[in-house]
């Protein structure tokens, strides 16, 4: 789990590089700060779970067990890309580690994760659907709309927010009339937690809690994860409406620096140990960037292949 988040963190720094050099273009909204989320979650999956992303999802992907290659290639709109270069940052897939997509509009994976937990139940699985989604997407319809029916069905969904805060430049506080987000879910009769989703350790105990109860077929569950994201909204975002005071108070209570700790204090591992992580991840996100830059772009056809999906 330490290797992931530390994968994560170079691999969105050096996403970043890439943007400001215009090697990756569009929309890149950047994962630093919440890698303990995704971490925490995929640890206690199976390989045969689904998962629905939101579209700051290059961690969770990464999490899930994608190539690190095939990802960079899909942000350098390379046709090595998980989604052959034409879904970019926003739209990353895979099936083969059953991650269902990312999504650009906020709240859009909600019905969409709903209904892969309706048709685990129709097939008689016991698999379970993890859904991602930031603050921002508690006051859309499709939230409750979702969550009502995957209550009422009994469906096995997990549905986490990762609280980060801010929706766009808007503080939670402004947002939503109930701060603590996992209180909104109480009227349709789901199962909660809120943890600190800086916290990776806490963040796997709930999780396994929470999966246990959806499996189980109890029904759906709600984790509130509590984050914070390092840098803006996305690479166009200067982030002027927080203060360098409030980034910082953050920063301390960083989710690797913290597991980093809490490892050596435990004697798993030493400083050799992390710094031998350090260079094998960098090795693979250098390799990641070359991997992409010399892969070729999708052939002009490409525009009319994968339009529609007759079985997944």
């Amino acid at each position: 789990m330490y290797r992931m988040m530390v994968l994560i963190r170079r691999f969105e720094e050096m996403a970043g590089k890439m943007y400001m050099q215009a090697a990756i273009g569009g929309f890149c909204h950047l994962y630093i700060g919440q890698e303990a989320v995704a971490v925490g979650i995929q640890s206690a999956l199976r390989p045969d779970d689904y998962v629905m992303g939101t579209y700051r999802e290059h961690g969770q992907i990464l999490a899930a067990g994608s190539d690190p290659k095939a990802v960079m290639a899909e942000l350098f709109g390379k046709v090595t890309g998980v989604s052959r270069g034409k879904g970019g940052s926003m739209h990353l897939f895979d099936r083969e580690k059953n991650f269902m997509g990312g999504t650009a509009i906020v709240g859009g994976n909600l019905p969409i994760a709903a209904g892969v937990g309706f048709a685990i139940k129709y097939r008689g699985g016991d698999q379970v659907c993890v859904c991602y989604f930031g603050d921002g997407a508690v006051n859309e319809g499709a939230f409750h709309e979702s969550l009502n029916i995957a209550s009422l069905w009994k469906l096995p969904v997990l549905f986490v927010c990762e609280n980060n805060l801010y929706g766009m430049g808007t503080q939670v506080t402004r947002a939503s009339a109930v701060p603590d987000l996992e209180r909104r879910v109480v009227g349709y009769g789901i199962e909660s937690a809120q943890v600190d989703g800086m916290d990776l350790l806490a963040i796997r105990k709930v999780a396994e809690t929470a999966i246990e109860e959806c499996r189980s077929g109890r029904g759906p569950f709600f984790i509130e994860a509590k984050t914070y994201r390092y840098r803006g909204h996305s690479m166009a975002d200067p982030a002027t409406y927080r203060t360098k005071e409030e980034v910082e108070e953050w920063r301390v209570r960083d989710p690797i620096t913290r597991y980093e700790k809490q490892l050596l204090g435990a004697g798993v591992m030493t400083d050799d140990d992390i710094q031998n992580v350090s260079r094998e991840v960098d090795e693979i996100v250098e390799e990641a960037v070359r991997f992409s830059e010399d892969s070729p772009l999708p052939a002009p056809h490409e525009l009319y292949t994968d339009v529609y999906a007759a079985e997944i």
